[in-house]
C-alpha cells in the first residue's frame, strides 16, 4: 500500500504522459495489487469505448444570458431519466455524451441556476419531440433546438430536476467561456482525473476552449494546449509574461486520457464555432508534450477547413510516441486509450506524416536535454527520448529547433525558454496576401435552416492543398483572407445546395476580388457505415470504420436505379467528386445527390456483414439527416 501512495501522490504532482519503466511497471503492480483503481479505469475505458457523442447548435430568440441548460433523457417505465447534461452561458454549440440506446434532448433557460425546469423558463426540444438512436460510438450530429423567448408547450412537465447532484458553480461548456486560471475546474486533481478517468471527466467538464478576458478583435488569439494530466493553469506562466496587450491567450482542456485524433477533433468543432462567432482571421498555437500531438493531429486533418493557423510552437513534444506507451499497452491490466496511439509504430503516430505541414503555417520546435546523458542509455528531457522529441519527420519541417537546459516539465516554466518565445511570437509576421469578398444567395425556399456554403480555393501549379473555408448563412458580403497572393480555382457551394464548380481566380497582395453565386437545393441521401462490432482501437468523438469490402450499395425509386462507384487509394481526393456531385463511396462514406423528391429503397451489401436495407423519404427543400448506418456482423 505505500508503493500504491508513492504512485498515487506522483500522479497528483501532474506526471506527465509518459512514464519511465520503473513507474509503469511500480503502477501496474500496485494497481493489479489494490484492484479497485484498476477495476475503475477499466469500467471508464469500457464506457469510452462504447459511448455516442451527440452534437448540435442551441440558438434563441433572447438576448444571450445563460445559463442554457441542454439535457439528453432516455424514457424508463414511462419516467424521464437525465443520462447527460451540459452548461452554456449563451446560445452555440453544445455536445453530450450517451451510452447506447434511445433518447430526447431538450434545452431551456435556467434563469434562476437550480438545474430545474421551471415554469415560465424558455425552452425548446429536438424535433416534435424527435427520437435520437444512438449506436454504440460514433458521433450524431445537426441535433439542433431553438429556443423562442416565451414558454411553449415541450414534452419536459415544468419542476423536471435535471440532476439532483447541485454544483456550486454551473461551468459553461460553450467555447469562448471566461475563466481565470486559478478556477478549481483546472486544479490539478481534475488534470489527473482526465486522464485516469476520461469518461467522467467529460461528463462533469466536457472539452472546451477557455478566454480569460471578453473576445477582442485587435489581439491575435494565441491557444495554448496542455499535455496529459495538465490543466490550463499550466501555462500561468508564460501568460504572465507574453504581451497581452497585441495577444489573447485561449486554452483548451480536454480530457488527456483520451484517444489523440478524437480531441483533435473535438479542437477544430470548438475552433470552427469560435471561428463562426467572431470570424478572427489568424490563430497561434502553442502546445506541451501530447499537446503537440493533438495540435499536430488537428493541422494536418483540417487544415483545408481551417486555413488560419499561422504559426505553431511545440514545447517537449515526443514526436515519434514513446516505447513505454506500447510497454504500458502490452503489460498493464487497464489501458488509457491515449497510451494505444503514443505507441512509437501506432496508426496514429504515421498518420501525423503522410502529408508535409502547410507552407502557409511557421512552426517552431522545443526540447529540453536535462535529462540522462549515459552513452548506454537513450538521451532524454527525464521523460522522453531525443529519438522522439527531435523525431526527424517533424525536425525537417521545423524552422528552427530550440534546445535548453531544462527537463521536460521545467520547460514550461523557464524564463530563457520565454524569452526565446516571446522573441519569436513579437517578430513573427504573416505572410501578405488578398481577399476575396463573397456574395451569395439563394434561389429558393429552404425548409428549417439554409445550408451553410463552403469556399475551395485549390492552387494552380503549386503543390499545395486546397483550401476550404466553412461560412454561415448569413455571411453573404464577407470578406476572406488574407491568401497568399497566386492563381486559384475556385468553388462555392453547399452539401445540399449547388453553386458552382471551380472557376480561375487571381489573388493579389492587398488587393480584394469580388466572387458572386447562387445556390440552388440539391437532395441527397448520405451517410457513414460502422461496424456493431466493440473494438479497442474506437475513438470517442468519432465513428469507427471498419475496413470494409463493398459489394454494392444501391438507391431504387422514383425512376432510378443507382449503383455507388467505389473510391479506394490514399491518393483520392474527395472533393474532385463532390465538388462535381457525383455519387460515390469512401473511406466508409456514401453519398446520392440530386435526388428528385419520392421514396426510395437502400440497399448496402458488405463481404461478411448482414444486407442493410431502408427505406428513405425525400421531401422537396427538406433535407433528410445524415445516416449512422450499423452493420451488423454475419
Amino acid at each position: 500500500m505505500n508503493a500504491l501512495k508513492s504512485a498515487m501522490d506522483g500522479l497528483k504532482r501532474g506526471l506527465p504522459i509518459v512514464f519511465n519503466r520503473m513507474t509503469v511497471t511500480l503502477l501496474i503492480i500496485c494497481f493489479s495489487a489494490t484492484g479497485c483503481f484498476l477495476a475503475k479505469v477499466k469500467k471508464e475505458v469500457r464506457e469510452y469505448l462504447a459511448s455516442t457523442v451527440l452534437v448540435g447548435q442551441i440558438s434563441t430568440a433572447f438576448p444571450g444570458k445563460g445559463p442554457i441548460i441542454v439535457a439528453a433523457y432516455a424514457r424508463n417505465q414511462g419516467k424521464r431519466e437525465v443520462v447527460h447534461y451540459t452548461v452554456l452561458h449563451d446560445f452555440g454549440e453544445y455536445e453530450l455524451m450517451v451510452a447506447k440506446g434511445n433518447y430526447y434532448v431538450f434545452a431551456y433557460w435556467d434563469k434562476n441556476s437550480n438545474l430545474i425546469y421551471d415554469a415560465g423558463e424558455p425552452a425548446g426540444q429536438y424535433g416534435d419531440p424527435k427520437m435520437v438512436t444512438a449506436p454504440a460510438g460514433g458521433v450524431i450530429g445537426n441535433i439542433n433546438i431553438a429556443i423562442p423567448e416565451k414558454a411553449q408547450n415541450i414534452d419536459v412537465p415544468s419542476g423536471f430536476e435535471i440532476s439532483s447532484v447541485k454544483p456550486h458553480k454551473l461551468h459553461s461548456r460553450l467555447a469562448g467561456a471566461i475563466i481565470d486560471l486559478d478556477d478549481e475546474l483546472f486544479s490539478e486533481e481534475h488534470g489527473s482525473k482526465g486522464y485516469w478517468e476520461g469518461i467522467s471527466f467529460f461528463k462533469e467538464f466536457g472539452g472546451n476552449i477557455y478566454f480569460l478576458e471578453e473576445y477582442d478583435p485587435q489581439k491575435i488569439p494565441i491557444l495554448f494546449i496542455h499535455g496529459a494530466t495538465g490543466t490550463p493553469k499550466g501555462w500561468k506562466y508564460f501568460v504572465d509574461n507574453i504581451d497581452r496587450t497585441r495577444f489573447q491567450p485561449w486554452f483548451f482542456y480536454y480530457p488527456s486520457g483520451a484517444r489523440i485524433q478524437g480531441m483533435s477533433q473535438l479542437l477544430l468543432w470548438k475552433l470552427e464555432n469560435l471561428k463562426s462567432k467572431y470570424n478572427f482571421e489568424q490563430l497561434y498555437i502553442t502546445a506541451h508534450s501530447m499537446g503537440g500531438l493533438v495540435a499536430r493531429s488537428f493541422i494536418m486533418d483540417s487544415s483545408a477547413r481551417f486555413p488560419y493557423v499561422k504559426l505553431f510552437v511545440s514545447l517537449a513534444t515526443p514526436w515519434g510516441g514513446d516505447g513505454m506507451a506500447e510497454y504500458g499497452v502490452e503489460q498493464s491490466p487497464a489501458v488509457v486509450p491515449c497510451w494505444i496511439d503514443m505507441q512509437p509504430e501506432s496508426a496514429f503516430i504515421q498518420s501525423l506524416y503522410r502529408t508535409k505541414m502547410p507552407e502557409t503555417i511557421s512552426f517552431y520546435m522545443f526540447f529540453g536535454h536535462q535529462g540522462s546523458r549515459n552513452p548506454f542509455r537513450s538521451n532524454n528531457d527525464e521523460t522522453i527520448a531525443f529519438s522522439s522529441l527531435l523525431d526527424r519527420r517533424a525536425q525537417s519541417e521545423a524552422k528552427m529547433n530550440y534546445a535548453f537546459n531544462e527537463d521536460h516539465e521545467s520547460i514550461i516554466y523557464s524564463k530563457a525558454v520565454l524569452d526565446q518565445y516571446n522573441a519569436i511570437i513579437n517578430s513573427f509576421s504573416h505572410p501578405s496576401g488578398g481577399y476575396l469578398k463573397i456574395h451569395f444567395s439563394y434561389n429558393h425556399h429552404f425548409a428549417g435552416e439554409r445550408p451553410e456554403p463552403t469556399l475551395i480555393l485549390q492552387p494552380i501549379g503549386k503543390k499545395r492543398a486546397e483550401m476550404e473555408i466553412r461560412l454561415s448563412a448569413n455571411d453573404n458580403g464577407r470578406i476572406l483572407g488574407p491568401f497568399p497572393a497566386g492563381d486559384y480555382l475556385a468553388s462555392f457551394g453547399a452539401f445540399t445546395a449547388i453553386g458552382k464548380g471551380y472557376v480561375p481566380v487571381t489573388i493579389e497582395n492587398n488587393e480584394t476580388n469580388e466572387l458572386k453565386y447562387v445556390l440552388t437545393p440539391d437532395n441527397i441521401i448520405y451517410g457513414t457505415l460502422i461496424s456493431a462490432l466493440q473494438s479497442k482501437d474506437w475513438a470517442a468523438g468519432m465513428p469507427y470504420q471498419e475496413n470494409f469490402t463493398i459489394q454494392a450499395i444501391t438507391l431504387k425509386g422514383t425512376g432510378i436505379h443507382r449503383k455507388l462507384r467505389l473510391l479506394e487509394g490514399e491518393d483520392v481526393n474527395i472533393l474532385d467528386y463532390l465538388i462535381p456531385r457525383a455519387d460515390c463511396y469512401y473511406k466508409g462514406n456514401f453519398f446520392f445527390f440530386g435526388l428528385p423528391p419520392g421514396e426510395f429503397d437502400l440497399v448496402i451489401r458488405v463481404q461478411g456483414y448482414k444486407p442493410f436495407a431502408k427505406k428513405c423519404f425525400v421531401k422537396a427543400g427538406i433535407q433528410l439527416d445524415p445516416m449512422l448506418i450499423e452493420l451488423t456482423p454475419e
